[in-house]
C-alpha cells in the first residue's frame, strides 16, 4: 500500500468519526459501588442537614459510564434530609451559576450512530439528577452537574421555602492543582493572645495605619497598594467570589510555569494562572484569587492576608486589587513572566466592589485613607517596573452570609470616595439632560 494510500484511509477513519461521532460509553456502575460517601461532608441547620461529595474524574467515569472530566463537567452529590415542617427548594444555580442540566450533560456524550445508547445515557443521566423539592419529613438525593474545579470547590447549597431560607458552605478538596492557600493553616495564623477585637473607630484607626504597599520578601522595596479591606469569615467571603465567578491561583511549580509560559506563547486560556508572591505580616499572600477571560493575558486578580484584627467577631483580611491588561517577559520574577497591570488600581477596585456587591453579601461599605493620593503625571512603580496612579484610599466591605439587597447596603461614615462623588455628579447631569429633553 502506497504512503498516499494509507494517508487518504487515516483521513476518511477521522472524517468518519467527527462526521458521525464515536461515544465512548461503558455500563455504569451500581451507585453503592462507588465508594464517594466515605469522603462525603455534612453540616446542620436547626431540622435540615446536608451532605455533599465531589466526584473524583475516575468516580465521574465509573457512574456515569463516560468521560465527563474530559468535558470539564464535574458532577456534585447533594443528599438534604429534612425534619421541618415546610418544603425546601434547592438553588442550583447558587452552586455554579452555569451548571449543566442532566439532559445537556448526557448530550455532551451522543454519538450520531446508536440511538438507544443515547437514549440509555439519557435516562441515566436523568435518574442521577438533584430532583426538587424536598418536601416535610423527607430526605432527597442526586448529582448537581457543575464546571469542573481544581484543588478545592467550594460548595454553596442555598436552600430557600416561603419566608425564609437556609445556607451551608463547605470547602470540598479536589484532586488537581496546588492552590497557595493549601500551604496555609489559617486556625493557627494567629494565636488567642494576639486577635485584637476592635470597635468601629478603632478598626478605622488600625486600617488606616497599616502599609502602605505589599513589598518584596525581605521587606525592603515596596509593590502594589493596598487598597482592600475585607470583613467576613472565610465561609462568607468564598461563598461571594464564587458566585461571582473568581478562582483561586495556582502555586509556582514547574508544571504551573510551562503552563503559564504556554498560554502566554499561543494565547490559550489558563484558569488558575499563578499571582507573583507578594509580601505583608512578613509572609506571602494567604490567598490569590483571580477572573480569567478570554486568555492568560486578561484576568483581575487579587492577594489576600488575615490580618490579626477581628471586627464584630469576624476576621478583618487586607487586600491588593490589579487588572491585568497583558502578559510581558522579565528578569524580576520567577516565572520569567509577568502581567502588564492597568495603571489605574483604582478602576479594578471598583470593578471588584461592583461585582462583589451583585453576589448579595456585601452589607457595609466605606474608605479609609491608604496609600496617598498617586497622580497620573507621577505615578509610582510596583516591583515589575509597572507605573500605578490612584486616588489613595481603601476600600472596606463587610460581608454576611444572608442574601443582602442594594437598597439594604449601609456605609461607613469616614471618607468620600472621589469616584463616587463624580459618579453622583454625572448621575444627576444626566437626570437634568434626560428632564430637558422630555
Amino acid at each position: 500500500m502506497s504512503h498516499r494510500s494509507l494517508h487518504l484511509i487515516i483521513i476518511a477513519i477521522i472524517t468518519i468519526m467527527v462526521t458521525f461521532g464515536c461515544t465512548i460509553y461503558q455500563k455504569p456502575r451500581p451507585f453503592h459501588d462507588v465508594n464517594f460517601q466515605q469522603r462525603s461532608l455534612s453540616k446542620v441547620n436547626g431540622d435540615v442537614r446536608v451532605t455533599v461529595a465531589v466526584l473524583s474524574a475516575e468516580e465521574s467515569r465509573q457512574l456515569f459510564g463516560v468521560n465527563l472530566a474530559g468535558k470539564d463537567i464535574q458532577p456534585v452529590w447533594v443528599r438534604v434530609q429534612n425534619a421541618d415542617s415546610v418544603p425546601y427548594w434547592l438553588m442550583s444555580a447558587g452552586l455554579d451559576p452555569d451548571y449543566f442540566s442532566p439532559l445537556e450533560a448526557a448530550y455532551a456524550f451522543h454519538g450520531k450512530i446508536g440511538r438507544s445508547v443515547n437514549e440509555q445515557i439519557d435516562d441515566h443521566f436523568t435518574v442521577m439528577n438533584f430532583r426538587n423539592p424536598i418536601g416535610p419529613g423527607t430526605s432527597v438525593s442526586g448529582f448537581i452537574f457543575a464546571n469542573r474545579d481544581e484543588g478545592t470547590k467550594v460548595v454553596d447549597i442555598d436552600l430557600i421555602t416561603y419566608g425564609n431560607a437556609k445556607f451551608f458552605t463547605f470547602f470540598v478538596p479536589v484532586p488537581g492543582i496546588e492552590a497557595d492557600y493549601h500551604k496555609v493553616d489559617f486556625d493557627k495564623l494567629y494565636s488567642e493572645e494576639k486577635i485584637v477585637h476592635l470597635n468601629e473607630n478603632e478598626l478605622r484607626k488600625a486600617v488606616e495605619n497599616l502599609p502602605c504597599c505589599a513589598t518584596n520578601e525581605d521587606g525592603t522595596k515596596n509593590g502594589d497598594p493596598l487598597n482592600l479591606i475585607f470583613i467576613g469569615n472565610r465561609e462568607d467571603l468564598s461563598s461571594a467570589f464564587v458566585r461571582r465567578g473568581w478562582l483561586p491561583a495556582e502555586q509556582t511549580h514547574g508544571k504551573a510555569v510551562w503552563k503559564t509560559i504556554k498560554s502566554f506563547l499561543f494565547g490559550t486560556r489558563y484558569r488558575y494562572s499563578p499571582v507573583s508572591p507578594l509580601y505583608l505580616y512578613e509572609r506571602q499572600q494567604d490567598f490569590a484569587g483571580q477572573k480569567p477571560r478570554h486568555s492568560v493575558h486578561e484576568r483581575n486578580h487579587l492577594r489576600m492576608w488575615l490580618s490579626p484584627m477581628r471586627y464584630q467577631g469576624k476576621q478583618v483580611w487586607i487586600g491588593q486589587i490589579s487588572r491585568d491588561i497583558g502578559v510581558r517577559f522579565t528578569f524580576k520574577t520567577w516565572p520569567p513572566v509577568t502581567h502588564k497591570i492597568d495603571p489605574d488600581v483604582d478602576e479594578a477596585m471598583y470593578a471588584l466592589l461592583e461585582d462583589l456587591i451583585y453576589s448579595q453579601q456585601v452589607s457595609k461599605l466605606g474608605w479609609v485613607k491608604g496609600v496617598g493620593k498617586v497622580s497620573r503625571t507621577k505615578p509610582r512603580y510596583n516591583l515589575t517596573g509597572d507605573p500605578y496612579f490612584t486616588s489613595g484610599l481603601r476600600a472596606v466591605l463587610v460581608f454576611e452570609r444572608r442574601p443582602v439587597s442594594f437598597n439594604e447596603i449601609q456605609r461607613f461614615d469616614w471618607e468620600q470616595s472621589v469616584s463616587s462623588t463624580r459618579l453622583k455628579r454625572l448621575t444627576i447631569d444626566q437626570q437634568q439632560d434626560f428632564n430637558e429633553g422630555w
